[in-house]
């Protein structure tokens, strides 16, 4: 009991004690950071999309950097599916309907013969 009579003290003088506090007078602004370094200017950039027609259905694939990174196929008939690439060995993994994250199963390399 004695303890939580201390904390609740403490936690009515803190912020009395904070706003106590001397703001020093020859407070100057930061000055503005210096530019990107060349390269960097799209840190977030937009994904290029490629749209296609395959027959009946629509295919949009996905790139950043020229790298495919996810393929969007809308058949005439049904629902939308994606193809994510799962590792860097092209592996692709299908998906139907929303974009969700999907489990990924290792695949390390413990032999070569």
């Amino acid at each position: 009991m004695r303890t939580h009579k201390i904390l609740l003290m403490l936690a009515f003088l803190l912020p009395l004690m904070a706003s106590a506090a001397e703001i020093p007078d020859n407070l100057e602004p930061l000055p503005e950071p210096p530019p990107p370094p060349a390269g960097m200017e799209g840190e977030n950039p937009e994904p290029e999309v490629t749209i296609t027609k395959k027959g009946e259905d629509t295919v949009e694939e996905y790139r950043i950097n020229g790298n495919l990174y996810m393929i969007k196929v809308t058949p005439k008939v049904g629902a939308p599916y994606y193809m994510t690439k799962e590792d860097s060995n092209a592996g692709w993994a299908r998906s139907e309907g929303d974009i969700a994250p999907t489990v990924s199963i290792p695949k390390w390399v413990l032999f070569r013969f």
